[in-house]
């Protein structure tokens, strides 16, 4: 689980330091949005390699997972030491967007190798990592506010390192998978024939949609609750808690799944983001703490669904394409993120807090696909 954590500490890396990069580099938040869309695009084309190869069920998930760490650490490196303008910084996040593809599908397919008959609250688990890797990057900026930004990611680096080295010791759990004997090209399509796959899908396309964009956007939206005089580092502190708290969110929705079931889990905390989605450009208006205390409300539910949206088609597809079929579904939901996260980052320079209502359209049809294919009854 720590592995995940540090390791996906990568993923948001430079939108924690986006106050030293709009000093050094004059990014907005339309170029922020466009280096977040690099690490997806870079996310999609990895994702889309191990699903489509069927790489991800050829080779042990623990080796695939270190190399990608290493890789995305020196990677990150090298938009530190190399990168000086926006061309050349998009090229290193998009790289590190194809390492990533190794890191987190692949974390999923691991963690279950290793908890035979709970893969929501393992799941749950792990993606609260995720999260919580996110928010490292705002945390970090927060304690070190006098610091450098290149002096943030270097630490970054050095925390995917870590993340290689207990991958490495710990290696892959006894109840994995048995690797494939040949390489299955196109075998993970078969997965949408199933309902119960299907329904996960699209609903975990539909929060992704709005996932992603709203993470983008946290910095900008506690500044637009806090006023134009708030610090830097009050911005990222509470950009950490407003991110990390999704973690907990995480974690309740899979201990919760286990008596619910991952299917209602998932559709009620889909339904709570979206809910707090419609209302927050109203609560602006409301007062800080109002405003503050639905944000974190919002950071807690956003992710709560994710790892329920896994569990079901880890359980309802063909247990020998479960890695490329994860890939998959990651790989689609990531290019869907590219659209809200460009899309919002640009109407974000000219438009007030109510850019976050163009991401009701990922709840609305993420909470029609479920209730069309997925048996709330019979799904766990």
């Amino acid at each position: 689980m720590l592995a995940q954590l540090f390791g996906c500490s990568l993923w948001f890396s430079v939108n924690g330091v986006s106050h030293g990069l709009a000093a050094d580099w004059g990014v907005t938040v339309g170029d922020l949005g466009a280096l977040t869309a690099a690490v997806q695009a870079g996310f999609i084309l990895g994702t889309l390699t191990l699903a489509i190869t069927g790489l991800a069920d050829r080779f042990r998930a623990s080796d695939i997972l270190v190399c990608s760490a290493l890789a995305g650490a020196a990677l990150n490196l090298g938009f530190v030491w190399f990168a000086d303008n926006l061309v050349t910084g998009w090229a290193y996040r998009a790289a590190i967007g194809v390492c990533l593809a190794g890191i987190y599908p692949l974390g999923m397919k691991l963690i279950v190798s290793w908890s035979r008959d709970l893969p929501g609250f393992s799941l749950g688990i792990l993606v609260g990592m995720l999260t919580l890797g996110t928010a490292l990057p705002h945390g970090l900026a927060a304690l070190g506010a006098d610091w450098p930004w290149q002096s943030v990611l270097v630490v970054v680096s050095a925390m995917a390192c870590v993340s290689a080295l207990m991958v490495w010791r710990i290696g892959n759990g006894p109840y994995g998978i048995p690797k494939s004997p040949k390489l299955r090209m196109g075998a993970v399509v078969q997965a949408f024939q199933v309902p119960a796959y299907r329904g996960a899908a699209l609903g975990y396309f539909g929060h992704m949609w709005e996932l992603y964009a709203f993470w983008m956007l946290v910095p900008w939206l506690v500044l637009a609750v806090l006023g134009p005089d708030a610090s830097n580092a009050l911005v990222s502190g509470w950009s950490f808690v407003i991110i990390g708290i999704g973690a907990l969110g995480a974690i309740w929705a899979g201990w919760l799944g286990r008596r619910l079931g991952s299917a209602r889990l998932a559709f009620v905390s889909l339904a709570a983001s979206g809910s707090v989605c419609a209302i927050f450009p109203w609560a602006v208006d409301w007062g800080q703490a109002v405003a503050l205390l639905l944000l974190m409300v919002w950071g807690f539910f956003v992710i709560a669904d994710s790892a329920q949206f896994s569990a079901i088609s880890a359980k309802a597809c063909d247990p020998k394409t479960v890695g490329s079929a994860l890939a998959m579904q990651n790989s689609i939901g990531f290019f869907l993120s590219i659209g809200s996260i460009v899309w919002v980052s640009q109407l974000a320079e000219t438009m007030d807090v109510s850019v976050v209502w163009w991401l009701l359209p990922g709840p609305f049809l993420g909470l029609w696909a479920m209730r069309r294919y997925l048996q709330f009854r019979a799904i766990g």
